[in-house]
């Protein structure tokens, strides 16, 4: 009797988190619209900040660097206080942050930006940590896949639909301050439908060594694997379609500013369809390693075309079946969740995302030395695409190699 009894509590229980993940979506669809729009802003915010584009790129680095690193404190947040508190907590910060850079000073530019980034770390994490608490592990990849799904609808927005508005006049600062405060709106309402969950025993477990869950995640050389296949993976969509990507165009393709604009857009436009579709289909197997590789040659193969072989598709077209293949970038925070144990999952994503977000960081500033620095003043500007590109496409392929060294975890998986 006391077990029938349970059963509908249990039942509510999950379909409250069903509820808070798709607040948790909004929220993740609005951190993507703030990582994504600046890149069709950079003019705009040279004459904003007073600096050089290279200047402007540099502010909006930052944000990398905190993420990775609130992405570990996120995770153990989840962790030991669940996730009222936590999410709602990091859409405020990002709400701060964005009212923040809306004013034209650089030091609130990069104090902005750098809250942005840290709250942007309880994101993601938070809608996986509630996805796993409201589905089933039959339907987790598939929810992760269309979490990310939203998240790239908003990096879409972010350029698409920014873009335009931009252009046509819309001030930068009246931009940051409406999406800064449909954050602070959100924030609300996670608090409000977020299930508070007792977490005194965890709590009690763990106490003595805050550290205990990474301890855990980060003696795991699959953890390692993940986010370093993870961070090449977002690596050229994040360095080039979201940041560079329309100044290259423009400046190396003669691309006009609303078609380099849309061409860029279709990358998370991309991730759109291939998120939930790559997520479906490993589920579908029960394997992730063949949807990994499959969707890696396919990055690598779209990109080479638009480097090497210019006109045989249209750039926009080119562009989105590199965003549908990138979806495959989502794969590896599935392989962590189930590489580790049950109870160190939201740590398991914090270092996913600290570990692939570090990688980022340090390559966008490579890439901003080695070619972004070099855009305006090169005469050879097809020679300069090419050699950014075989950049990316090098990092890519280096991504495909540690591909093969990573085990199947599926538990569908057939032995080999």
């Amino acid at each position: 009797m006391e077990k029938i009894a349970s059963e509908p509590s249990k039942d509510a229980l999950g379909r409250s988190f069903i509820i808070a993940w798709i607040f948790g979506c909004i929220f993740y669809f609005l951190q993507y619209v703030i990582r994504s729009s600046p890149a069709v802003m950079i003019p705009e915010l040279t004459v904003k900040f007073g600096i050089s584009p290279l200047g402007v790129s540099a502010i909006l680095g930052t944000y990398y660097y905190t993420y990775a690193l609130i992405s570990l404190v996120a995770g153990t947040a989840y962790d030991r206080a669940g996730a009222k508190y936590p999410i709602a907590v990091g859409a405020g910060i990002i709400c701060a942050g964005c009212l923040l850079f809306a004013a034209p000073s650089i030091m609130t530019g990069n104090v902005g930006r750098l809250l942005q980034g840290a709250g942007s770390a309880f994101s993601f994490t938070g809608c996986v940590y509630l996805a796993s608490r409201g589905f089933s592990s039959k339907y987790l990849a598939t929810a992760i896949g269309l979490t990310q799904c939203v998240g790239m609808l908003g990096g879409s927005a972010g350029q698409f639909v920014t873009g335009p508005l931009i252009h046509s006049g819309l001030p930068v600062n009246t931009f940051w301050i409406f999406v800064g405060s449909a954050c602070g709106i959100v924030s609300v309402l996670l608090f409000f439908t977020t299930p508070k969950e007792d977490k005194s025993v965890a709590h009690q477990q763990t106490s003595a060594n805050i550290l205990m869950p990474y301890k855990i995640v980060f003696t795991n050389i699959q953890s390692y694997l993940s986010g370093i296949i993870s961070g090449l993976l977002f690596a050229p969509t994040t360095v080039f379609a979201m940041t560079w990507g329309i100044s290259f165009l423009q400046e190396d393709r003669l691309v006009n500013y609303q078609d380099a604009v849309f061409a860029c857009a279709m990358v998370p436009f991309g991730w759109v369809i291939g998120c939930p579709l790559l997520g479906w289909i490993s589920d579908k197997i029960g394997r992730r390693k063949p949807v990994l590789i499959f969707g890696i040659l396919g990055m690598a193969l779209t990109f080479s075309q638009l480097v090497f072989f210019q006109e045989l598709l249209p750039v926009p077209l080119t562009m989105l079946l590199f965003g549908i293949s990138s979806g495959t970038a989502m794969i590896p925070y599935t392989i962590i969740k189930e590489a580790n144990p049950d109870h160190v999952k939201g740590s398991a994503t914090g270092a996913i995302n600290f570990i692939t977000f570090g990688i980022t960081s340090c390559i966008g500033p490579i890439f901003a030395a080695f070619f972004g620095k070099t855009l305006s003043t090169t005469t050879e500007h097809l020679a300069h695409f090419k050699s950014a590109g075989i950049f990316l496409i090098s990092v890519i392929l280096l991504a495909l190699i540690f591909s093969f060294i990573i085990k199947e975890t599926a538990k569908k998986a057939v032995p080999v």
